[in-house]
This record gives structure tokens, sequence and C-alpha cells, in this order.
């Protein structure tokens, strides 16, 4: 064992993918503490030589963190605050979004909008922990829905998403604080602020990963026959290609003023574990 950072500072790192591919570099970010989202570079150091480098550095007020790496190539994801933040609009669960740094530049990977009519492909709230699926072609995240916490915080279930490589998506930007995405974004899980008692429906999926390349596992909080909160396993199989990505189901992939952003077509959440 050796110690390779030497700095008077905090080296977070995330808890799936911080390896680059060739093994020589650690990825961390320089939040104080994981509760605390108050970091301003994501950075990596060499295990062999000590040496930092800053990857990205956060302008305007904004902060970054939770990095993860893509399996075959020098290309980062992470969670980016708000620029100018104020009052009205500052870091939260529903106000965030994934950026993607490269040697090429840096861009957004999801796309914001929260101006009715909605954007298909676009998400409406902030996005968290973005993992790269083993192939490198789509990104898992978590997400939460400022259109839906606007009207209350318990409409504004946590949900699992996809980024996948089938962008850009192009918002016309009627709000300050919406933007443009490199990639098609879709919720995967279905929530309900009320679940049945007993049944397969949550109101809560969170904690994903990816099982192979096309199927995500992630934990959904059920209700027992008593009424009592049960965290089980689900499974769901992600469309094989662009056309289904961009299928709507029984609802709207954007979302309503009323509801969240529903699944392409053809998706269905399985559960797998079954609490006695």
């Amino acid at each position: 064992m050796k110690q390779i950072t030497f700095t008077p500072r905090n080296h977070q790192l995330t808890n799936i993918n911080t390896w680059t591919p060739d093994s020589q570099w650690l990825v961390f970010d320089v939040r104080p503490s994981g509760a605390s989202f108050t970091g301003e570079t994501i950075e990596r150091v060499n295990i062999h030589t000590g040496e930092l480098e800053v990857i990205y550095r956060a302008t305007q007020g904004a902060h970054v963190g939770v990095v993860t790496v893509h399996p075959k190539s020098e290309k980062y994801v992470f969670i980016h605050g708000p620029e100018n933040p104020d009052e009205t609009w500052h870091y939260d669960f529903h106000h965030r979004r994934g950026v993607i740094v490269t040697q090429a530049g840096v861009e957004n990977l999801d796309a914001m909008d929260i101006t009715a009519p909605y954007t298909p492909g676009a998400l409406r709230g902030g996005s968290h922990v973005h993992v790269f699926s083993p192939n490198g072609e789509f990104v898992s995240f978590t997400y939460n829905d400022h259109v839906l916490h606007e009207r209350s915080a318990a409409l504004d279930l946590r949900n699992v998403g996809v980024a996948a490589p089938y962008g850009p998506v192009k918002v016309f930007a009627q709000h300050p604080r919406e933007y443009s995405g490199s990639h098609w974004c879709v919720l995967v899980s279905q929530t309900t602020p009320t679940p049945k008692p007993g049944s397969d429906e949550i109101n809560r999926a969170y904690e994903e990963g990816w099982v192979g390349e096309n199927r995500l596992a992630f934990i959904g909080d059920t209700l027992s026959v008593n009424g009592e909160k049960v965290p089980e396993l689900f499974i769901v199989d992600l469309p094989l290609d662009e056309n289904d990505w961009k299928q709507p189901g029984d609802a709207p992939l954007e979302g309503t003023d009323m509801t969240m952003p529903a699944p392409p077509s053809g998706i269905c959440q399985r559960r797998l574990t079954f609490y006695p």
C-alpha cells in the first residue's frame, strides 16, 4: 500500500468507474464531504508518479462532482451544478446536469426543457451519478423532476434514466435555465406517489447498475401489505435500436404538466426479489 495524494484537502472517489482505461490514473472530485456539493474541480492522479491534473474547472459559481470514466477512452462524465446560482435556482436534486469532458471539449450530456410543450429526448430536471454502459455507448443516471417539484415535492419522485447516443437534442430555450444536450435522454423506470400495498408498484427507483449492454437493474421501494417500505430489486430490458428509443409508449416521453416523463414503448420493469 502507498499513499498517492498529499494535498491538504479531500479527494472524493465515486463508488464505480474511477480508473482511466489504461489503469494509470484515478479520477476524483474535491468536495469536502460526500454530502457537501461545493467542489470546483474534477481531477486525476497518476498512481505511479503522483502527478495531478485538472480535468475540468467550474466557473460562474457552479460546482461539480461525482465523476466516472468511459471504459475505453479518455472521456469523463460528472454532475454539474447551475452557473450563477441564486435564491430561485441553485444546486438541488432537480437542478443539476451531466457534463462530458474529452480532449475535444466540454458538452452537456442531457438537455433541459422546463417550458411546455416539452421536448422529447430532453429532461425537465436534474440528473445524477452518471455511469457509462460496459461498451461506453450509453450512460445511466438517476433523476428528479423540476416541473413536478414546482407543483409539489411529493410528486418529484426519484427515477432511473438512460442517455442514448442518438442526439443531439436541441432545446429552443424559453427560460434562462434551459439548454441543449448531446444525448437522447429518457426515463426507464416508472413510479407512483401512492403505490398499492402488496403490489409491484414503487415510489422510488435508485442505485441502478448495468447488466450487460442493454439491461439495467435498480432498487425500487415497494409497500408491504401493511404499508411499510420494502426495497426490492427490479430490472428493465432496454431498446435495441434508435427508433425504439424514440418511440413513445402509453404516455409522452417528455412528460406533461401533471405527469413524469415516461419510458419508451416496450420497456417494462420486472421485479426480481420478493421479501417474505
